[in-house]
């Protein structure tokens, strides 16, 4: 079954039921009338040159529509990020993945200031073709019976591209993955076997739809499960997401630690009173944060992992199996074992080692990267970078990614439990990040940067070593205002690195 077909279904069972609410207008449009507006919308991309179209829309009903439509009309949607350089990622993802045509928005790009590029068409201009004929025919259309309807639209291969989304490029330029319809109904499948999420549930756009994170859990899942969708536009609005969270009563809140952060110092108590489930995933869940959401909104925070390339999620705590510290366990159908570094030999309980994943959520490669795809994809297993362990209970523990590990006089040492020592010394409402800068002695030395002045240098270092070792306690400490961040929430490393190298910043 692809997935598109799902939401016919869906659409057929529920056709008056709102699917999707414009926090920004108040605006409802239900599933029979986002079938109408994909199936009209459809005939405007069928006849693209290529396989692939650019789709570079904020979160809303017409980047849904638009991102159906080309689906429908048998082209894949390629998700660019418009968030951290609009029209230098339009440029390299056309250039990456070798087409043109890129569908975006007149007001996003007033909104950035920005002049189109070739290539660029623009939904507002599609909608104003649509005439009250193709309406008409397109509702008669839909009265049909599912069988019929799809039909209509593109009938392929699971294993076929469904989209494509790159890489965060937090550490090295972003990659293009490619990922298909049996990749996403694995997550969504799988998802339903250990969460109770249903038709009733109320879903949020909090994360953009480039960030697979927010793909998969905030459209794919509810679009299919038949539940609401709310929209907002920027995920970077942290009050207008809480206010949302409230008004229209979400019940499935999924997102970054950091923008987790963000709604709790924009938050008062009973303005989450509504969520069933708060999962959080694509950084480290900090004690700090999860021990706060307890206090003040009642709620166990949840971690969970993932990666662009599994679709994206591989295991996830839950109310019924909650272990802090670990990322969950691996979710049905999903295959994890930990590996040595050197022999490749698997592991034994509660040895760390690097993380190696199998299962129908990994992806088909990267595109036109034979090199970097045989790298990652060995017999079936993807290689995901990161370091971590399974405890004897089968919880997955993520302990960092590999590059964020430093080789320094011959041992190696994890950013991340720096970053952990730091979370346990520093007040609540501190944010810090380790990286490694180059030096001319050693190779490489840990610098911390944090968002505080009020614990000194020597204080701060008498404290750490306590919980680390001398070779591992940070040589610098710099202060900063606010982290360089992406969209996802993941704090930009390369960018932070690059501060600590070129710019002058208070140490203290």
């Amino acid at each position: 079954m692809l997935i598109h077909n799902l939401f016919i279904e869906t659409a057929k069972r529920f056709p008056n039921k709102t699917a999707v609410i414009e926090q920004s207008t108040n605006k409802e449009i239900s599933y029979e009338n986002l079938l109408i507006a994909s199936l009209i919308i459809k005939k405007y991309f069928k006849n693209s040159k290529g396989r692939y179209i650019g789709l570079m829309i904020p979160p809303s009903s017409g980047c849904m529509i638009a991102m159906m439509s080309i689906i429908f009309a048998g082209k894949i949607p390629v998700l660019i990020n418009y968030a951290t350089g609009a029209i230098n990622n339009s440029y390299y993802a056309q250039k990456k993945c070798t087409f043109k045509t890129i569908v975006t928005s007149k007001k996003l790009l007033e909104k950035l200031n920005l002049n189109p590029i070739p290539g660029m068409i623009f939904m507002e201009d599609i909608a104003k073709k649509v005439n009250i004929f193709d309406k008409l025919k397109t509702k008669l259309l839909v009265q049909m019976p599912e069988s019929y309807i799809k039909k209509l639209v593109y009938q392929g291969n699971i294993n076929d591209d469904l989209v494509v989304l790159f890489t965060s490029g937090s550490e090295k330029d972003p990659k293009a993955v490619q990922l298909s319809h049996k990749n996403f109904l694995h997550n969504i499948k799988a998802i339903q076997k250990i969460l109770k999420v249903s038709k009733n549930d109320i879903f949020i756009t909090n994360l953009p739809f480039f960030h697979v994170f927010g793909l998969t859990i905030n459209f794919w899942l509810p679009i299919v499960l038949g539940s609401k969708i709310i929209t907002t536009m920027n995920p970077l609005d942290y009050k207008v997401i809480v206010n949302s969270i409230k008004k229209y009563k979400v019940s499935v809140l999924v997102s970054t630690p950091t923008f987790f952060y963000g709604y709790l110092q924009r938050s008062v108590k009973g303005d989450f009173k509504s969520i069933r489930y708060a999962i959080a995933g694509a950084d480290k869940l900090v004690h700090q944060i999860r021990d706060e959401y307890k206090k003040i909104h009642n709620i166990d925070l949840l971690e969970g992992y993932g990666t662009t390339e599994t679709s994206p999620v591989i295991s996830t705590n839950t109310p019924e199996y909650n272990k802090f510290g670990s990322v969950g366990k691996p979710l049905p159908g999903v295959k994890v074992k930990v590996v040595d570094l050197e022999s490749g030999i698997e592991l034994s309980n509660n040895k760390e080692g690097k993380i190696l994943i199998k299962g129908d959520l990994v992806m088909k490669g990267y595109f036109n990267d034979i090199e970097e795809t045989s790298f990652r994809l060995r017999d079936g297993w993807y290689d995901t970078g990161d370091m971590g362990l399974i405890d004897e209970d089968g919880f997955l523990f993520h302990k960092g990614r590999l590059k964020r590990f430093v080789k320094i006089a011959g041992e190696m040492i994890s950013l991340v439990s720096v970053e952990d020592a730091l979370n346990q010394i520093l007040p609540d409402d501190t944010m810090c990040c380790a990286v490694e800068i180059p030096d001319p002695f050693k190779g490489a030395e840990i610098v911390a940067v944090v968002t505080t002045t009020d614990i000194k240098h020597k204080q701060l270092r008498k404290q750490l070593s306590k919980l680390l070792p001398q070779i591992a306690i940070p040589k610098k400490f710099y202060v900063v205002e606010d982290f360089p961040m992406a969209t996802s929430g993941k704090i930009n490393f390369r960018a932070v690195e690059e501060i600590c190298r070129n710019v002058k910043m208070e140490e203290f």
